[in-house]
């Protein structure tokens, strides 16, 4: 089985949110922080990580990750600031 992770970033506390799964969360948030993924993140600077889970095993992780897409805005801020009261990128910690 292949470890997963489910992530949340952001680009200010309250901001626009991503919801994003991935395999190896250092490499993804590098690629996020550093521009190298087009999309939503790269258009609304998306750079600090504020949110992660992790999974024994990455289909768990993807089934995380609809759950929360499917969330309302509410919510997936509470469930940040149960773990990051103050929004702070996690960067470094998963480093």
């Amino acid at each position: 089985m292949k470890q997963g992770f489910v992530y949340i970033m952001t680009n200010k506390p309250q901001g626009s949110l991503y919801i994003g799964v991935t395999s190896d969360i250092v490499k993804r948030v590098y690629e996020h922080k550093n521009g190298f993924l087009e999309g939503f993140t790269e258009k609304y600077h998306l750079k600090n990580l504020v949110y992660f889970e992790i999974f024994d095993d990455i289909e768990e992780a993807i089934k995380r990750e609809k759950q929360l897409k499917n969330w309302h805005r509410d919510w997936k801020i509470e469930l940040i600031e149960k773990q990051n009261q103050q929004w702070c990128d996690l960067y470094e910690r998963i480093i």
